[in-house]
C-alpha cells in the first residue's frame, strides 16, 4: 500500500474545511456573547443582592429605632419576629460586645444553599450605650439557580446555534462550489481525442473566469501540439511506406534467384518478415493518425452482426484450433456500420483472447444492445484477471500490460488502441472488465450515423 509523505498529504475538501470553521467561528462567537451575558448577569445579580442587603439594613435599623424608644425588649423581639415572617430569605443575628446574643433567628439559614452576609454594628438603648452586632443572612440560592439554568441555556444554544450555522454554511458552500464541480464535469470528459471542446464558462462566477480562461488557452495549445504530433505520425509513416514496400519488393525479387546461397536466403527471409512486420506497424499508426484526425466510419446497413462476427472466427480458425479453443457467438444486432472496421476491430480482440486464453476453454463474443441506438460488442476469455492499475492504460499505443507475455515480436501493441479508434469513428468507447479469471474486452457503437 502506498503511503503519502507527511508533506504531501492531500488536503481535506474545501467545503468541509470551510464548514468547520464557519461552525468553529460561531460557537467561539456565540461563546463570548453567552459569556459576557452570564458574567453581565452575574453582576448585575451581585448588585441586586447587595442593594437588598442595604435595604433590609434599613428596615432593621427603623425597627430599633422604634424599639429604642420604647426601651422594651419583648416588644422589639416581636416586631422582628412579625418583619422576618414576610422576609424569609432573610435571617438576623444580634449580639452584644460581650457576644451574648440579644436575637437571632438564623436556625432557618441553614437551610440555604447559598447565601450572601453582612455585619455591621447597631447603636445600643440601653444605660451606658454601647453598640449591637448585627450580622444578617440573605438566602442567594435561588439567583444561584437562576445563573445555572442561564448558563446551561446559553451553552446550549451556542451549541445548537453553531450545528444549525455548520449545516446552513454547509449547504452554502456546497451550492457555491457547484460551478466548480461544473468544471470538474466538464474536464473529465476532455480526452486526447476531444481537445477541440472548450469548457463551459458562461455560468460560472467572475472569480473562476480567469481560471477557465487560463484552461481553454491550454487546450488549445495541446490541440495545436496533438494536432502537429498526429500529422507527424502520419506524415512519418506516409513516407515509409514507399521505402518500405521497395525492400520488401527487392527481398523477394532476391529471393527467386536459384542460385542464391541456402544462408543468403534464410537471411533475407527472416529479413522480409520484419519489413512486413515493420510495415504492418506503419499502417496501423497510419490508421491510427487518420481515426484521430476526426475520420468517422463510413456507414452502411449491416443486417447481422452475428453473421460477420463468424466470418471474422472462420478466419481465426487455425489459430483457435491450435490453442485448443472454441467460440460461442452470443446476441445478435444490427444498425448502420462500418463492417470491414468492425470487422478488425473482432479480429484485433480474437487475437488478444487467443494469445491469452486458458487452453481448452471457451471463447465468448457477446452481442447486444447497450442503450436504445447503442451496440456492445466483446469478446471474453478464462485466464489470468489484468490487475487493476493496467485497465485504464490498456488501449494506449504500444501499451504491454506483462512484457513477459506479449509476444512482442509478432505483436506490437497497436491492436487495442486501434479497437479504441474504431469505437470512436462509431461514437461509441472502448471498455475493459477483468475480474474472477475472466476478462471481457469491447466496444460501444452507434448503430446509426446520428447519435443525437
Amino acid at each position: 500500500m502506498t503511503t503519502v509523505p507527511p508533506s504531501r498529504r492531500i488536503p481535506s475538501a474545501l467545503g468541509q474545511r470551510l464548514s468547520l470553521w464557519l461552525a468553529a467561528q460561531t460557537f467561539v462567537g456565540l461563546g463570548l456573547v453567552s459569556l459576557a451575558v452570564y458574567l453581565l448577569m452575574v453582576v448585575d445579580l451581585e448588585q441586586r443582592q447587595t442593594e437588598s442587603l442595604q435595604h433590609k439594613r434599613e428596615l432593621i435599623e427603623h425597627v430599633l429605632d422604634e424599639a429604642r424608644g420604647d426601651r422594651d425588649l419583648q416588644s422589639l423581639k416581636h416586631k422582628l419576629d412579625d418583619f422576618f415572617l414576610g422576609h424569609r430569605d432573610l435571617a438576623l443575628t444580634l449580639r452584644h460586645p460581650d457576644r451574648t446574643t440579644l436575637y437571632d433567628n438564623a436556625g432557618s439559614a441553614h437551610s440555604f444553599k447559598a447565601n450572601k452576609r453582612s455585619i455591621f454594628d447597631l447603636p445600643h438603648w440601653e444605660p451606658g450605650g454601647g453598640t449591637l452586632v448585627a450580622e444578617m443572612v440573605l438566602d442567594i440560592s435561588a439567583d444561584q439557580q437562576f445563573l445555572k439554568r442561564l448558563g446551561l441555556t446559553l451553552m446550549t444554544a451556542s451549541l445548537i446555534g453553531s450545528m444549525i450555522v455548520s449545516v446552513g454554511s454547509f449547504l452554502l458552500v456546497r451550492r457555491g462550489l457547484a460551478p466548480v464541480r461544473h468544471l470538474v464535469t466538464q474536464t473529465r470528459g476532455l480526452a486526447a481525442e476531444k481537445l477541440h471542446e472548450r469548457l463551459d464558462g458562461s455560468q460560472q462566477p467572475r472569480e473562476l473566469q480567469p481560471l477557465v480562461e487560463q484552461f481553454n488557452a491550454l487546450l488549445s495549445r495541446l490541440s495545436r501540439a496533438y494536432a502537429q504530433l498526429e500529422g507527424f505520425n502520419a506524415d512519418v509513416a506516409h513516407e515509409l511506406r514507399t521505402p518500405l514496400a521497395t525492400l520488401i519488393t527487392s527481398t523477394e525479387v532476391a529471393l527467386r534467384d536459384p542460385a542464391l546461397p541456402h544462408a543468403t536466403a534464410d537471411l533475407l527471409g527472416s529479413n522480409l518478415e520484419e519489413l512486413r512486420r515493420m510495415t504492418g506497424i506503419v499502417n496501423d499508426m497510419l490508421f491510427l493518425s487518420h481515426a484521430n484526425s476526426g475520420t468517422v466510419a463510413r456507414r452502411q446497413p449491416v443486417q447481422s452482426l452475428a453473421a460477420l462476427a463468424a466470418d471474422v472466427v472462420e478466419y481465426h480458425e487455425a489459430a483457435l484450433a491450435e490453442a485448443g479453443l472454441a467460440v460461442d457467438i452470443q446476441g445478435d444486432g444490427s444498425g448502420n456500420l462500418d463492417a470491414s472496421l468492425l470487422k478488425r476491430a473482432l479480429s484485433n480482440l480474437l487475437g488478444n483472447a487467443t494469445r491469452y486464453a486458458t487452453p481448452q476453454s471457451i471463447v465468448k463474443v457477446r452481442i447486444q444492445a447497450a442503450t436504445p441506438g447503442m451496440l456492445e460488442l466483446s469478446v471474453a476469455n478464462k485466464g489470468p484477471s489484468i490487475p487493476p492499475e493496467h485497465l485504464p492504460r490498456l488501449f494506449d499505443r504500444f501499451y504491454r500490460a506483462d512484457p513477459s507475455r506479449t509476444q512482442a515480436s509478432v505483436n506490437h501493441g497497436l491492436g487495442l488502441s486501434i479497437v479504441a479508434a474504431i469505437a470512436r469513428m462509431h461514437g461509441g468507447e472502448p471498455f475493459v472488465q477483468s475480474n474472477d479469471d475472466e476478462t471481457r474486452v469491447g466496444l460501444t457503437m452507434h448503430s446509426t450515423p446520428d447519435p443525437t
